[in-house]
């Protein structure tokens, strides 16, 4: 077996995220790591955030810096990855590429204790870089250039100490002087000689500032002082002329201002007043914002409350001395890994569990009634200082503008047609807490509709005009009908208008702007050439013909007529529109297109037409051979619809994003071939194909299945470059994207006729027509591969079943899409407990409201309401905490199509659930029931509860709710539930055991004890029963009905953490790890067959234990590492007669698939593309491929597709030497490539 793996959806969630100035000077931009992919975010002129670059590193990106040099225009960027380099890249602007300008071995690869890459501080005058392992070594590298003023990094001087532990690592501003870096260090060389614990109990952090001497060339130890042991972050200060330098230690509930020689300066973070007593505050992420006169810091918390903190400092000789840190309250919102402040007014908060968001500010925290703790104020009782509290409220100093989406982590996903989809959905319970989510991801582009207006009557057609060519934004929407045309002006508003010298009286068949600032129209009867001053020239067909196809662009138009005639008309230089050849053709001619005419061209070259007799044909426009056939191409059915589409990125041209929009078409591709003729057929089949720009021949044929209507092509705009809307069944968008081209699906219903629109509002949009309404639409982030409908959740979901149903209706397609979601969350108050608390708080306000406080409680109830737009307050500030030990649980019931909830049940006894399935049992009839698995007074660490309960649900004859029918107690944990030959099996610790129904509750039928840690998965087909372990991989299981008996008869031979596991077929299983390992392991089919054939059923034999295990061993026939933990595996076909794949889902929100080859031709083109992609085109930082693929297991029978899918995004020349070697050209290669890629999704 051979698998081709690849990315569907690149990794949603957010490891860190820095602020830098990478492309220029003023440049506002954001690095993002996402674990082994690097993004490049730049928010544009309205306020959304644009991914500019994102590449795939094939490493672990463990910390990101920025530094610019003294003088320098731009900042680089330093990467900590796991590939034991020390790695600066450098950002081209005009490639639209990043480059590794530095990369300094200093390690073993991997992620190693003791192997720098963990910690990373660079000096704020970019002199240095200290970079850290979490233990023992830290290294610094110091910046220089070079006579050619290029950046050079010196040897690495050492800074290492033995037995200790690094928890933070900061550079501290010193201004000119020697770079220092600060490091909260613990020593643990006495933990480790004393077995007592009692040497561990007293270990104690400590703050260490480390100094390198520029001149001697050596980092020394300069300072040393013990820390609060609850310290976890450190953030410098401002020093030099900006502030007085040193360090902000953030401990847990305390911030410290520390500095060598200074008193410590003490300030208490400000806590939640319904925050129990026994929970700490901690700080996890911050920002540092500098103004000409002032500085001040953002610090977030781990509830996510943003604290500004200032420092009031004072020159005392030669010295700053602070005198005061005040910490305010400033707003709240979902906890991040990282923020940044940007110098034009937005925060990026790049989000744990939650959706990105770029927000704006509306102030800087000034208002006087925040709550706000000095230093000054500090207050020392008996218990210990004396703490702030503060209430949260809704969004006050920031304003939301933009989102990007994250279904980190996936907790569960399947596939399920929702409603009448003609493909499956895929459905995935992601997030955590109260910002939980299912999110239905159905592949295809969002649309945003702009807006919609009705029309009198069923429009034909419709187009957009300027007014010339030198104006940004269409003046006219024109739409036709069937005896009439209907001018629409666009301004503030969009009003019909009769004085724009189009004909209304007769249908039109196109309208467009010709020469500079004249307009054309064609009708039935002829064509008409309206000029700038309204004069008309008019041309009328000869004899009884009509006009029934016409293609036009700025100074070429052509019409056909009926009898296959085809009439040419060019304009002068003069702005008159002249005829300038005609022809006669063998048959009716069905669709025509003329290309966009070329920049410092006269006209374009080349004209398609597609006729009934299945032809298209090239004719020459060239003054020499005017309508001269070039070339003729038969095609399968009639042709419905041309499109002449120069993208500038021809086949093999190699381009992608780094090419710039100016490049002209002439200098793209190695042989010039970037014109594309694309053919819409009458049996829903969309062809691509080559045009030769010289000679007009056409080549390298790509088909594409779009739906059962005929495409109509249309010319569009996307990024700045021409692309193809394709209406069928549903539309389509062809655009190029990394060197390649992309034929994405667009999520919105059937449109019949488009043309691009343009406005201030709406740059790049389309105007359509959808049955009798007119619709402006945009394009949302394109590039995704996934839209997503979401429907909010009450707590982490665990595991959900998708309830099965036969159709309302024998003749209905439509498909069930109800699901069961079970969530559960640790330390968090129950939904009773909130609403008491709720209850409560209504009465504090009444008896306030007698007090003479009614007006100010009800306008700030007034207010949140405004402000809170719909957001439950558990959404915006987090669930309501409770004590250790305590859980929330629920049972929900989800409406896929409708994203709503249907219903819900609430948990009580500190239950949690844990996993849910369906199951039948005969005695409750054909319709299947729910079967919920939950733990009581779970705790991890270690591992052990109270009990369980199996709860069995039928479900209501509405479909939206459950009615429980019993509760079964049980003594262990239910990890893993399934239902199995009409009887339910349950895996509970180390025991596998088969359930049946009884009148009270389940019963015991048998069960098996012999596993070795904790069941994970169970999975079954047949009567075999495939159950993945929590640390010792797979075991095979088989079921004895007649002797009522289970044996375990194959097991792994490698240890696997098995997180989810897929049966592929009877003796093949796939299955994920928690290291990021996907594996298919296979049952030999001899022992197969031995196992089946016995009459024992291999009952004798698997008492024959060999070396404490099965007596038969699994196989691994495909090994590969994903680089995320993989927490979920489902089967799907993406494409309508598509091949079905293995879709798998991590939990960084990563989305990617395992195609099975099959063909051994395509295993090897792929094989040998791979191999020389890894010598021709090493991982950007430094990083093995084969080594990373390889990272546990050795990497055996899968392809990397995302690899060889950079093929597009390489030079012409390395594309061209790549080819010559697999003895293939450069546009054969992408065209496997896009045909692989069409299989999938």
């Amino acid at each position: 077996m051979f698998l081709y793996n690849l990315t569907l959806q690149k990794a949603t969630g957010c490891q860190t995220a820095i602020y830098g100035n990478f492309s220029g000077p003023k440049a506002q931009e954001i690095m993002v790591s996402r674990g082994k992919i690097l993004e490049l975010l730049r928010p544009d002129d309205s306020g959304k955030l644009q991914i500019v670059l994102s590449v795939e590193i094939f490493g672990q990106i463990r910390s990101l810096a920025a530094f610019r040099l003294t003088g320098a225009q731009k900042d680089y960027l330093v990467v900590g990855s796991d590939s034991g380099r020390f790695v600066v890249l450098e950002y081209h602007k005009d490639k639209n590429k990043l480059e590794a300008i530095q990369m300094e071995t200093f390690g073993k690869s991997g992620c190693r204790r003791i192997v720098p890459g963990q910690f990373l501080a660079i000096d704020p005058r970019g002199r240095a870089a200290m970079i850290g392992a979490c233990e023992k070594q830290k290294l610094v590298y110091v910046f220089n250039r070079d006579n050619a003023a290029n950046l050079t990094i010196s040897s690495p001087l050492e800074a290492h100490k033995s037995h200790t532990l690094v928890f933070a690592l900061c550079a501290v501003d010193c201004g000119f002087d020697n770079p220092m870096f600060a490091a909260i260090e613990l020593d643990y060389s006495d933990a480790d000689q004393d077995s007592s614990g009692e040497a561990a109990a007293e270990a104690q952090k400590h703050l260490t500032f480390y100094e390198l001497d520029l001149g001697l060339n050596h980092v020394v130890r300069k300072w040393t002082e013990p820390v609060d042991n609850g310290a976890n972050l450190l953030v410098p200060v401002p020093g030099g002329a900006d502030g007085p330098s040193g360090v902000l230690v953030c401990a847990e509930n305390f911030l410290i201002y520390k500095k060598e020689n200074h008193p410590d300066v003490r300030v208490v973070i400000p806590r939640r007043a319904d925050l129990p007593g026994d929970r700490g505050v901690l700080l996890v992420c911050h920002a540092t914002h500098k103004l000409k006169n002032m500085f001040f810091f953002l610090l977030q918390s781990e509830y996510g409350d943003i604290y500004k903190v200032t420092v009031e400092y004072k020159t005392v000789g030669e010295m700053e001395t602070v005198t005061e840190v005040k910490m305010k309250y400033f707003d709240t919102i979902p906890t991040c890994v990282s923020i940044c402040v940007l110098k034009t007014g937005f925060l990026f908060a790049a989000s744990e569990f939650a959706n990105h968001a770029l927000y704006q500010f509306q102030g800087i925290g000034d208002g006087e009634d925040d709550v706000e703790s000095s230093s000054l104020t500090l207050m020392e009782t008996e218990e210990g200082f004396q703490p702030v509290f503060f209430e949260p409220r809704p969004l006050r100093n920031l304003t939301p503008i933009d989102d990007m989406p994250s279904i980190s982590p996936v907790m569960d996903l399947q596939a399920a047609s929702v409603g009448a989809e003609e493909t499956p959905a895929l459905l995935a319970a992601c997030g955590r807490g109260p910002r939980s989510s299912l999110r239905v991801l159905r592949q295809g582009v969002s649309l945003t509709e702009m807006a919609v207006s009705p029309l009198p009557g069923h429009p034909s057609a419709v187009w957009t005009v300027r007014t010339s060519t030198s104006s940004n934004y269409d003046a006219y929407i024109v739409v036709s009908f069937a005896n009439a045309t209907l001018v629409l002006s666009i301004g503030e508003t969009v009003e019909e208008v009769n004085d724009s010298g189009f004909l209304g009286t007769t249908p039109s068949l196109r309208v467009g702007l010709l020469g500079e600032d004249s307009f054309m129209q064609a009708h039935p009867q002829g064509l008409r050439h309206i000029r700038a001053d309204r004069r008309v020239n008019e041309w009328k067909t000869p004899g009884r013909k009509t006009v029934t196809q016409v293609a036009a662009n700025l100074r070429q138009v052509v019409l056909a007529l009926t009898g296959g005639e085809l009439v040419y008309f060019e304009m002068e230089m003069t702005g008159q529109l002249v005829e300038v050849d005609k022809k006669e053709m063998a048959s009716e001619i069905a669709c025509l297109d003329v290309g966009k005419v070329p920049e410092g061209r006269q006209r374009s070259r080349f004209l398609a037409v597609g006729s009934f007799d299945n032809t298209v044909r090239i004719f020459s426009l060239d003054p020499d051979n005017c309508l001269g056939m070039l070339a003729t191409q038969a095609v399968a059915a009639a042709p419905e619809s041309l499109l002449i589409l120069d993208t500038a990125f021809g086949a093999g041209a190699g381009a992608g994003p780094e090419s710039s929009s100016e490049e002209t078409p002439a200098a793209t591709g190695p042989d010039g071939s970037s014109l594309f003729l694309n053919i819409g057929l009458s049996n829903g089949v969309l062809l691509r194909t080559e045009v030769d720009r010289v000679t007009g021949q056409l080549s390298d044929t790509r088909t594409r299945f779009l739906g059962a209507r005929a495409p109509k092509l249309f010319g569009t705009t996307v990024r700045g470059r021409e692309a193809m809307l394709a209406l069928s069944t549903r539309p389509w968008l062809g655009y190029m994207d990394a060197g390649r081209f992309v034929l994405a699906p667009l999520s919105y219903e059937a449109l019949e006729y488009a043309a691009p629109f343009a406005s201030q509002q709406c740059p790049e949009g389309m105007v359509a027509i959808a049955q009798s309404s007119l619709r402006i639409v945009t394009v949302e982030r394109l590039g995704e591969t996934f839209n997503q409908t979401s429907c909010k959740l009450r707590y982490t979901p665990r595991s959900m079943a998708i309830l099965a149903s036969s159709p309302s209706s024998p003749d209905s397609v439509e498909q069930p899409s109800t699901v069961v979601v079970v969530g559960s969350d640790h330390a968090c108050a129950s939904l009773a407990q909130v609403e008491e608390a709720r209850v409560l708080q209504k009465h504090a306000q009444k008896a306030a409201a007698k007090s003479g406080m009614e007006v100010d409680g009800e306008e700030e109830e007034d207010e949140d309401d405004d402000e809170d737009e719909g957001m439950t307050p558990e959404e915006q500030f987090g669930a309501p905490k409770d004590s250790e030990g305590q859980w929330a649980s629920c049972i929900q019931v989800v409406d896929a199509k409708a994203a709503s909830v249907l219903s819900s049940i609430e948990l009580e006894g500190n239950e949690a659930a844990m996993n849910v399935c369906t199951c039948s049992f005969p005695k409750l009839g054909p319709q299947p029931v729910v079967v919920v698995g939950t733990v009581t007074d779970l705790s991890f660490y270690p591992r052990e509860s109270s009990g369980g309960y199996l709860h069995l649900y039928a479900v209501a004859s509405d479909g939206g709710s459950l009615n429980l029918i019993h509760k079964t107690p049980i003594d262990g944990i239910p990890a893993a539930i399934c239902g199995f030959q009409d009887k339910l099996l349950v895996g509970m610790g180390k025991i596998l055991r088969l359930y049946d129904l009884g009148k009270k509750k389940l019963l015991r039928k048998c069960e098996l004890r012999t596993f070795p840690t904790f069941i994970t998965t169970i999975k079954v087909l047949g009567d075999r029963i495939y159950v993945g372990d929590n640390q010792h991989s797979l075991h095979w299981v088989k079921y004895r009905a007649k002797d009522n008996l289970m044996y375990c008869f194959a097991d792994d031979v490698t240890p696997r953490w098995v997180t989810t596991a897929i049966t592929l077929d009877y003796n093949t299983v796939a299955a994920g790890d928690k290291f990021g390992n996907l594996v298919v392991c296979r049952l030999p089919a001899e022992v197969s067959d031995e196992v089946e054939e016995d009459p024992t059923g291999g009952k004798i034999v698997a008492h024959q234990a060999f070396l404490n295990g099965a007596p038969h061993k699994l196989e691994p026939v495909a090994q590969f590492h994903v680089g995320e933990t993989v927490l979920s595996l489902t089967k799907a076909e993406l494409q309508p007669g598509g091949q079905e794949v293995v879709v798998y889902a991590t939990g960084m929100g990563g989305l990617g698939a395992l195609l099975p080859f099959t063909a051994r031709e395509d295993v090897d083109f792929f094989s040998h593309l791979e191999l020389h992609l890894r010598q021709e085109n090493p991982p950007l930082c430094g990083r093995d491929h084969m080594h990373f693929r390889s990272y546990y297991f050795p990497v055996k029978d899968v392809i990397d597709g995302d690899l060889c899918e950079q093929y597009a995004t390489l030079s012409n020349e390395l594309q061209r030497k790549i080819a010559d070697e697999l003895d293939r050209t450069p546009s054969e290669i992408l065209k496997k490539l896009e045909d692989i890629r069409q299989r999938i999704c």
